[in-house]
């Protein structure tokens, strides 16, 4: 009970919480309405920085959303050139997270950490297809326990100013582990082998390290849907 409760909060938010609620309490001698106002950007900001329990499905096969967001994404593209898993086109599933989700980002399938590159991009909107080379992202490419490499892509928005990832090479990381975060307003992009149908659909909605966008082992075709 306590769990759904009480949502612990990302070590990466708690500076930012202090500095708003000192801001605050130097605003409130200074004209009380401003005060009151800094303590409602400090709350949002403990809001923003909030890293909930989540609970993973661990079926061998199973790839496991890396964002909390709206799938506006699940096309064929090449990987990050960067990570060197060469230009055929691979499934991607594209997660754009907006204010108001989690940012805290997981692990979308138990591996090893093959390789990290970080770019100094622009800050396009994150909702255009074009955010996912030309921005500032982080990608991680992951030897998965499934035999084949896949592609994590950390994209900052146009509002985001910092990528932050925890992940080193050679790390052996777990479905569903907390790998990072973006810190307000971003995209996270998931490449995985083209045979791999994916299991989510453009306008979904989905849940960090729960909804299941993917399965190795699946023959299932990718998903349709409508909207209503």
């Amino acid at each position: 009970m306590w769990k759904s409760v009480l949502t612990p909060i990302h070590s990466d938010g708690w500076r930012f919480i202090a500095l708003g609620a000192v801001l605050a309490l130097v605003l409130f001698f200074l004209w009380a309405p401003l005060g009151w106002l800094m303590l409602a950007v400090t709350a949002w900001i403990a809001y923003f920085f909030r890293d909930p329990w989540r609970v993973t499905p661990t079926r061998p096969g199973l790839v496991v959303s890396p964002a909390d967001g709206m799938v506006i994404a699940a096309d064929r593209a090449p990987p990050p050139a960067a990570l060197g898993m060469g230009e055929a086109p691979m499934t991607r599933i594209g997660i754009f997270l907006n204010v108001f989700d989690v940012h805290v980002n997981r692990v979308p399938l138990a591996g090893v950490v093959r390789k990290l590159a970080y770019h100094k991009g622009r800050f396009l909107n994150a909702a255009h297809n074009r955010a996912s080379e030309e921005n500032e992202h982080m990608a991680i490419r992951i030897a998965s326990v499934e035999g084949a490499d896949i592609a994590v892509v950390q994209i900052a928005g146009l509002i985001a100013r910092r990528i932050v990832c925890g992940l080193t090479e050679g790390q052996e990381v777990a479905t569903g582990e907390r790998l990072g975060l973006i810190r307000f307003g971003s995209r996270t992009d998931v490449y995985l082998p083209a045979h791999w149908a994916p299991l989510v659909m453009p306008g979904q909605r989905v849940l960090g390290g729960e909804t299941v966008i993917a399965d190795a082992v699946s023959q299932e075709p990718a998903r349709q849907g409508r909207s209503h």
